[in-house]
């Protein structure tokens, strides 16, 4: 039992952990071999082209330094990469300023310290441990590490993996789908996120409805904004003649619209067309239409007999108050021109009542107005 414990706890891969102790130490020695041989190839591509200013042409020879390393590359059976790398930076680390321990890789990172003293003192002063790894390097020269640790490194690494912008719209739609993730998206990061996935009219149309049956939302929005929202909802007639109607049967909005002379206007409008279009209507389809109509004329002839009997009757109990009193001048003048109007009136009616005639010429009509 308890070498089955040991098999499944202290093993690296297929190895025991003491058989991997071997192998690290066997390949340690392996790794200085290495580094000393690039920074031996790295000193004769030095010795063949010596570091000069960028865009520098090869001194006294007809290759420029690009080809000299290209050939030496190609004689020696490395790639031009691999040469061109070692150059560098064996340029980067004398011969006494190498670290025997560290690995040609880790001094190869650390050759992007620009200050010569600070990348010879970082090299003797890992960070934390007791030897130098390509991660802790990079972190060291601010470059993107294998392995991240931390979130600023992982966050690195997902927009490296997200450059591709079919690869970014793939694990961006993911993420929003994690509640836990888009909670912790800070308020105006998500406002521009909306707005970048509502661009489209479709989308903006399928997302709209959502948003506006939420009334905490709704409250929020500025009021000059919900009635630029309202405009554009009722541009079609038939939402808006829904809408009006159920607004105007709220007391409050109902009295307040009508506190617009316009509005007011174009509504008393509406009822007096409503009531001439169902009139219409009615006499083109009603089968009681002319049943009706006769009505409406025996209630004409029955109210142009009221208002006779109405002016008789007044007449009769007015004048014979004027008895024994003297009307001044302008006091006769008026009463002459409306008993004039009365008259005209009169004529009006026996000529409607004999002809059926209901027209009035120009003359009759400033006289009834009193022009």
């Amino acid at each position: 039992m308890p070498e089955e414990i040991e098999t499944a706890v202290d093993r690296v891969g297929s190895v025991s952990a003491h058989r991997y102790a071997e192998i690290v130490v066997e390949l340690r020695e392996l790794v200085k071999t290495a580094s000393r041989i690039l920074f031996q190839v790295g000193d004769y591509a030095l010795e063949i082209e010596p570091m000069r200013e960028h865009g520098g042409a090869s001194a006294d020879g007809p290759f420029t330094v690009k080809e000299s390393l290209f050939r030496l590359s190609e004689d020696i059976g490395m790639s031009y990469y691999t040469v061109k790398q070692a150059r560098q930076t064996a340029s980067k680390w004398p011969k006494d300023r190498r670290v025997a321990e560290v690995s040609f890789t880790v001094h190869n990172i650390l050759a992007a310290i620009a200050d010569d003293e600070e990348r010879f003192a970082a090299i003797l002063t890992p960070p934390g441990q007791s030897r130098w790894t390509p991660d802790e390097a990079k972190r060291r020269t601010g470059r993107q590490v294998a392995n991240p640790v931390t979130p600023q490194e992982k966050i690195s690494a997902i927009h490296t993996l997200a450059k591709d912008e079919e690869v970014a719209a793939t694990v961006t739609g993911d993420l929003l789908r994690r509640p836990a993730v888009v909670a912790q998206v800070k308020p105006e990061e998500k406002v521009r996120v909306a707005a970048e996935l509502s661009r489209e009219d479709d989308v903006a149309a399928a997302i709209a409805p959502d948003i506006l049956r939420r009334p905490a939302v709704v409250a929020k929005v500025k009021a000059a904004d919900k009635v630029k929202v309202v405009e554009e909802l009722t541009r079609d007639e038939s939402v808006a003649t829904e809408v009006t109607t159920g607004l105007l049967r709220r007391p409050d909005v109902a009295f307040k619209a009508m506190g617009d002379d316009t509005a007011r206007h174009q509504v008393n409008r509406a009822q007096v067309e409503r009531g001439q279009q169902a009139r219409e209507d009615f006499e083109r389809n009603s089968p009681v239409a002319p049943a009706i109509r006769a009505i409406d004329r025996s209630m004409e002839f029955l109210d142009l007999v009221a208002a006779c009997h109405s002016f008789v009757a007044a007449s009769g109990r007015i004048v014979p108050g004027l008895r024994d009193r003297q009307l001044g001048d302008d006091e006769r003048v008026i009463l002459h021109e409306n008993v004039a109007r009365v008259r005209a009136t009169l004529d009006w009616i026996e000529t409607a009542v004999d002809t059926g005639k209901v027209d009035v010429d120009g003359e009759l009509a400033r006289l009834l107005q009193g022009e």
